[in-house]
């Protein structure tokens, strides 16, 4: 926990001082009153002024970020990260020359430190805190391939008449498959398995 001691004539102006200080809202600190200001004697002579302290309030993609950035700093790589938020939470996008180890072999690096990330920011959050975590849009890129394995083994499935059981995949990757061919007028899908081996599988109607 971050804290800061300020004084000022007054309690509002010691806080203000501490808030400008640190360059947050009085929403992001807990005020402690340490010294009521006096005023002495005839006004002036052994006057106190007001001492408070300022507990700045942790912000869950705050502390998310730093995470990364102290694991970057610790494994000697430099990575730059963007971050943007829609209705579902927050994307952090990372760059850089090294997004390979990162990644992982399809996303799976990159899930882990997803699902660590959001783990940090929930310890600080009041309620559900979502954070997804990319670099260099590979989950756009992976959702397309995802997209296009769907329609070509749903054809094999049509053709063969017999049902396909993909690869051990995550929530997030099975919803994927599940949308690309909801509503197709010959196949359906399903998901079996527990996981982390659940898979999604393709069959005729």
């Amino acid at each position: 926990m971050k804290k800061i001691v300020v004084t000022g004539k007054t309690i509002e102006l010691a806080v203000k001082a501490g808030l400008s200080q640190w360059q947050v809202s009085e929403d992001r600190v807990k005020i402690h009153i340490l010294e009521q200001p006096s005023r002495g004697l005839f006004g002036f002579i052994g006057s106190k002024e007001a001492k408070v302290e300022l507990e700045l309030i942790p912000d869950p993609l705050e502390e998310a970020i730093a995470f990364l950035q102290d694991m970057f700093e610790a494994m000697k790589i430099s990575i730059t990260i963007d971050t943007t938020k829609d209705r579902e939470g927050y994307q952090l996008n990372m760059s850089g020359s090294e997004l390979g180890i990162l990644i992982g072999k399809r996303g799976q690096t990159l899930d882990a430190l997803q699902y660590l990330v959001n783990i940090v920011a929930n310890r600080y959050a009041n309620s559900h805190f979502r954070i997804i975590l990319d670099a260099e849009n590979f989950r756009d890129r992976r959702k397309k391939t995802l997209e296009e394995l769907a329609l070509r083994l749903a054809n094999r499935v049509i053709k063969s008449k017999k049902e396909v059981i993909l690869e051990p995949m995550n929530s997030q990757e099975r919803k994927i498959i599940h949308a690309e061919l909801q509503g197709h007028p010959v196949v359906k899908t399903y998901s079996k398995g527990e996981e982390p081996n659940r898979r999604v599988v393709i069959a005729v109607k």
